[in-house]
């Protein structure tokens, strides 16, 4: 991948040939406007960033979804070969999830984009993770435990385009950068790292990789509900007036 960004992405917008004519000028205007229009910058405290609902909310959230991916990209393997499945049968079996999920990513996020739509967009694949590692914490035959698990990479993958926007929408103008640079940092912390340390925890413990699931989808339902409090009958205008009083 890093070698074909060295040859296909340009250095200028106005140099990029997979746009076309109209929208390589309107991206080259609006670069323009942007680098003439004087930037006000207001730092926000960090007491105040990280006592922020707003912020802290979604970034349990993000958590959850970071620490589902993270954990089966660890983990879902011998997940599978506890099925009594050889090298090679694992490893193919091990892909089906990714592939199904990568094809549904960019359908949701396209659909996301065409409806104007964010919090269900948000919601329903947080619904995936957590249904679908509870059913799978529960499986005991290996066809039920592969429809679980591409359920969860489903919802793990297509949540992050939707979650993104809507958590912008949630964020005012002062508290946006900052606020999305914490949200992210703290999932990679906690969800990409904490996560998938306790899973092995659990799993040592139970003697059984699917059972160790189960913290992880009785958090991702938690945080589901957090995410519908928390947007509820409020529209995107009000999300980021509410988030700067706060």
């Amino acid at each position: 991948m890093g070698i074909a960004c060295l040859f296909v992405l340009t250095n200028k917008p106005e140099d990029a040939k997979w746009l076309k004519d109209d929208e390589r000028e309107w991206l080259v205007n609006s670069l323009s406007r942007e680098d003439r229009t004087p930037k006000k910058v207001q730092e926000m405290p960090l007491l105040k960033l990280f006592s922020n609902r707003y912020v802290l909310c979604l970034a349990l959230v993000d958590t959850c979804a970071s620490a589902a991916g993270s954990t089966l990209s660890v983990w879902q393997p011998q997940l599978l070969k506890a099925y009594g499945l050889s090298v090679m049968q694992t490893g193919l079996l091990n892909s089906v999830p990714y592939a199904v999920a990568a094809l549904l990513m960019v359908f949701w996020g396209r659909r996301s984009d065409r409806t104007g739509e964010r919090r269900w967009h948000t919601v329903i694949p947080m619904l995936l993770i957590g249904v679908g590692l509870f059913a799978t914490s529960l499986s005991g035959s290996l066809i039920p435990t592969m429809f679980m698990l591409s359920a969860v990479l489903v919802g793990a993958y297509a949540f992050k385009g939707p979650f993104w926007a809507l958590a912008s929408g949630m964020l005012s103008n002062s508290t946006a950068a900052a606020g999305l640079a914490t949200i992210n940092a703290i999932a990679n912390l906690l969800g990409g790292g904490l996560m998938v340390n306790v899973y092995g925890w659990v799993k040592e413990g139970t003697g059984s990789y699917a059972l160790a699931l189960l913290p992880l989808a009785v958090l991702t339902l938690i945080s589901v509900a957090t995410l519908l409090i928390l947007s509820r009958n409020v529209s995107g205008k009000q999300m980021r007036n509410k988030a700067e009083a706060t």
